[in-house]
């Protein structure tokens, strides 16, 4: 997951929320670009987090992943939806 304006002029600080939702969902989810405070976790760069997952066959690994990613907010993230599309349609 990337921060808005990612990858030129991102912006950072921005308040992460839902990641105890991700990671309930059984995705595990990577920090990168971010800062702590407490128990509050915020941006701090332009590639955020990295959201993956484990499961019987891809797809539901891609769909794992993907619902945590939709799961995750902050000001403008976004992420990208076609990593494995196609290896997930050739294995289908």
């Amino acid at each position: 997951m990337a921060s808005g304006g990612y990858p030129g002029d991102f912006e950072t600080g921005k308040s992460i929320e839902g990641l105890d939702a991700a990671a309930s969902s059984g995705a595990v989810v990577f920090h990168a670009g971010t800062r702590r405070e407490g128990n509050r976790f915020f941006t701090s760069g332009g590639r955020v987090l990295g959201v993956t997952a484990a499961a019987a066959n891809l797809a539901e690994a891609l769909r794992v992943s993907y619902d945590a990613c939709n799961s995750i907010r902050f000001h403008r993230a976004h992420f990208r939806r076609d990593i494995a599309k196609s290896a997930a349609a050739s294995s289908a």
